[in-house]
């Protein structure tokens, strides 16, 4: 994976008039959420995870909207939600692959997993096909190495991974839609 910078100086934050922070997140944020840390800095990752949960990513918007709440830098949140993988600035599609990038799974043939991934759905990692349907992302370790490679596919583990079973997911997952 390659760091791809982004012109952050002219980056023009997408608006909707309804908050992502609706008033019972809030109080959830701060009755709940805030009490548990000693600062409000500390209840940052906790607080993205649930509004990740509540919308399936955390929207740029979201972004100045939590740190509003807990008294810090748009920055700072968005330093956080860049650096972990977990979180998701973009929405994601419907079908999310999550091939396994440790060094088990690259001896075992990964990246042949990944290259067919990508030219099947006709994107790269850590991109979404324009039907929102299917995104590939690159994870760490999974903990499967004697099954090695391995994907997760929304979250459930596939081991032993071949292309012909890569087709069989994607195929499934078309039917599915």
């Amino acid at each position: 994976m390659s760091w791809t910078p982004k012109n952050s100086a002219t980056l023009t934050i997408e608006r909707r008039e309804q908050p992502y922070l609706t008033p019972e997140l809030t109080e959830k944020i701060t009755k709940e959420i805030m009490p548990r840390y000693a600062t409000a800095q500390g209840a940052l990752m906790t607080t993205l995870h649930e509004v990740q949960h509540e919308y399936d990513y955390i929207p740029w918007q979201a972004m100045v909207e939590i740190a509003n709440v807990l008294s810090i830098t748009p920055a700072q949140v968005a330093d956080v939600v860049s650096f972990y993988e977990d979180y998701r600035s973009e929405p994601m599609g419907k079908y999310i692959f999550g091939i396994c990038q440790s060094i088990a799974c690259e001896v075992c043939g990964h990246q042949a997993i990944i290259d067919h991934l990508k030219q099947t759905l006709g994107i790269d990692v850590h991109e979404t096909t324009q039907d929102g349907l299917f995104s590939i992302l690159g994870m760490e370790c999974l903990g499967s190495c004697d099954n090695a490679p391995c994907a997760l596919v929304n979250g459930k583990q596939y081991d032993k991974l071949s292309i012909s079973k890569i087709d069989e997911l994607v195929s499934k997952c078309r039917e599915d839609k």
